[in-house]
């Protein structure tokens, strides 16, 4: 009797029989290569990535550095121009890349702290601390991010930290309920009933296999509240109630441009709205590739 119960307390990989050996890394960059969301998300999130990185050592000059050179065309000494201070945009752009990739992160860490922890809790507890927990996700859904992230501004005053945490906060719903979901049909497959039947404890059941086959959806709705805090903190920082002054981020540039030298010098509106654009791209791209080489179902497919 304990054979029978102990076989199934490992799920098997689709694809994958008895006695075979599961994908390996060659595996895996080959199937990375063989899907188009994947690899073209991977190339422009790593580029992203590595000019934040780079930005922290060196830049082609200080992004806040002012200089005579001012509103430049593009040229070998300012390959993107600058501003209306002389300052390099190609500086700017790469330093605000850091700036961006901190609003994606910090949001992303708050709302799975809290979401994924209360979406697991609901869907193995079940009953009405199930529901209890929903129903406090849904007063928090009812309340709006981008009116949750002026509020805290407005009290705290403007900065990176205090928008992204509002916007975590306000996703928090949204890791609940997608944790919540997934963990349900976990929870119900029949090598979860045997690992109960065969005296395995809740955590255990949660850590060994719940969270390995929720990761791909987990990963999925990281990439999109990624993208989503980068374009919120871009927009707030347009509006004067995001990341303050001077700093690089890509929404006071665009703001910068846009209202002062949209007619006269349209490149200048131009690069940050690039930015902005490419990294929501790559992170959306990123996000959806991810799943398919990641989820076994789809995998299999």
């Amino acid at each position: 009797m304990s054979s029978s119960l102990a076989a199934p307390l490992t799920p098997t990989v689709a694809g994958v029989g008895p006695g075979e050996v599961a994908p390996g890394a060659t595996s895996f960059l080959a199937r990375l290569v063989r899907n188009p969301s994947a690899l073209i998300g991977t190339l422009v999130v790593g580029a992203i990535v590595a000019v934040a990185l780079l930005s922290l050592v060196w830049t082609p000059y200080g992004p806040v550095t002012l200089s005579s050179h001012v509103l430049a065309r593009p040229s070998l000494g300012h390959p993107l121009g600058t501003d209306e201070y002389g300052r390099d945009e190609l500086s700017r752009l790469m330093a605000g890349a850091r700036v961006s990739l901190y609003s994606g992160v910090f949001a992303v860490v708050v709302a799975s702290l809290v979401g994924i922890p209360a979406g697991l809790a609901a869907a193995d507890l079940g009953g009405l601390a199930s529901e209890g927990i929903m129903r406090a996700a849904d007063l928090l859904f009812a309340f709006p991010a981008l009116l949750a992230a002026v509020t805290l501004a407005a009290a705290l005053g403007s900065s990176t930290t205090t928008v992204m945490l509002a916007i975590g906060i306000a996703s928090v719903p949204y890791f609940a309920r997608v944790t919540r979901s997934a963990a349900l049909g976990v929870l119900s497959s029949e090598y979860v009933l045997a690992a109960r039947a065969y005296g395995r404890g809740r955590l255990a059941i949660v850590r060994r296999h719940v969270l390995p086959n929720i990761a791909p959806t987990v990963l999925v709705q990281s990439s999109l509240l990624f993208s989503v805090a980068i374009l919120a903190g871009a927009a707030l920082s347009y509006l004067g109630l995001g990341t303050p002054p001077p700093s690089s981020a890509w929404g006071l540039m665009l703001e910068d441009a846009q209202h002062n030298f949209l007619a006269t010098d349209p490149l200048l509106s131009l690069w940050p709205t690039l930015a902005i654009a490419i990294t929501i791209l790559g992170f959306n791209l990123l996000g959806n590739g991810t799943r398919d080489l990641l989820d076994p179902r789809l995998r299999s497919r």
